[in-house]
């Protein structure tokens, strides 16, 4: 569905509303992380999570890519997939890590060709090497993909008067990532993040979503450093259910940010093996995420970006109990009772 509108642009901090494009003017933005599938045999519950998801009336779902482009081919599929057969609006992740200037210019040509108004512009993981070293005829920053975004777009409307009036219509959103207390990936501080965040929104990035984070502090500082540094861009706040241990585990081990030994305790102290323990544990770890988005959206934050792992129950969960459901059914009846439940159908054009 290549008329599906790019995502409104998210107001400055302090607005006490936010559109979602669907008439809900008085939400905060509600989206959602997917990821490609990894097999064929991934892809139906894949998109049974869409289905589900899309009850949650998201303002966009991100679309991630691997490390060095390793998931172009499979995350060019999904977003295409979703601008045809959904209303939902899918944000395209663009990663600069180990790919030339060429090649980079050659997938936005590709998004844009397939109908995407919005990506999310990153310096990406390093490669398998661990390497950060730019490609050496890449880009060596996030700020300067975002800038290269843009002048795709531009060179494209200049070329094309029809294309123009479709920019018009339809502009170029372009997101960038943020970190609460710095990229432990990079080896960066919170003042060096905030600079180089600085940096991306001068290049013409229009908002930021952080990673995973697990107290309202984190976000709340994070804001206050970037507004007194001159950012005046909106900062989503990306979270993640705190409903499975190991999982917060992995993504600890995958992006350096310690999980709370307050938030393992709680989720520890119930049976894996028992599913009536692991349905209270859910709810126990259901509560903590309901706090800490009630917290953030209470400091000022415009809403939430939920990390899905590709599983909508714990996102849905989440959501419901802040507040923030829209349609979608609730997953928590499924997770307690077992019971099976009929799917939210997506809407198409």
């Amino acid at each position: 569905m290549s008329g599906t509108p790019a995502p409104a642009p998210v107001p400055p901090a302090g607005d006490d509303v936010v559109s979602d494009g669907l008439g809900a003017v008085d939400r905060p933005t509600v989206s959602f992380e997917l990821f490609p599938p990894r097999n064929p045999d991934a892809a139906p519950r894949l998109w049974e999570t869409v289905r589900h998801l899309a009850g949650a009336r998201p303002d966009f779902v991100s679309v991630t890519y691997g490390a060095s482009g390793s998931t172009r081919q499979t995350t060019r599929a999904l977003v295409r997939r979703l601008l045809r057969e959904t209303s939902l609006t899918p944000i395209a992740h663009l990663t600069c890590v180990a790919t030339s200037r060429d090649e980079l210019e050659r997938t936005v040509e590709e998004f844009l060709d397939e109908g995407v108004r919005a990506f999310l512009a990153l310096r990406g993981d390093p490669p398998a090497d661990g390497s950060w070293a730019p490609h050496p005829d890449g880009l060596p920053t996030a700020s300067a993909l975002v800038a290269l975004l843009r002048e795709v777009e531009a060179r494209r409307c200049a070329s094309s008067p029809a294309q123009a009036v479709r920019a018009a219509t339809r502009p170029l959103s372009v997101a960038v990532a943020a970190f609460p207390r710095g990229n432990a990936g990079s080896g960066s501080t919170r003042e060096q993040d905030v600079a180089a965040l600085l940096a991306k929104q001068q290049a013409g990035a229009d908002f930021a979503i952080t990673q995973v984070f697990y107290d309202a502090e984190s976000y709340a500082e994070l804001v206050a450093l970037a507004r007194d540094a001159g950012v005046t861009i909106p900062v989503v706040p990306g979270i993640i259910p705190t409903t499975d241990p190991a999982r917060l585990r992995r993504v600890q081990q995958l992006t350096g940010v310690a999980v709370p030994a307050s938030v393992l305790e709680v989720l520890d102290a119930f049976d894996p093996d028992d599913p009536a323990e692991v349905a209270r544990r859910h709810r126990a770890g259901t509560r903590l995420g309901v706090d800490l988005v009630a917290r953030v959206l209470d400091g000022g934050a415009p809403g939430v970006h939920l990390y899905t792992f590709n599983q909508h129950g714990p996102a849905l969960d989440l959501l419901e109990g802040a507040g923030l459901g829209g349609d979608a059914p609730r997953a928590h009846s499924r997770v307690a009772t077992g019971a099976p439940s009929t799917p939210t159908p997506v809407p198409t054009t």
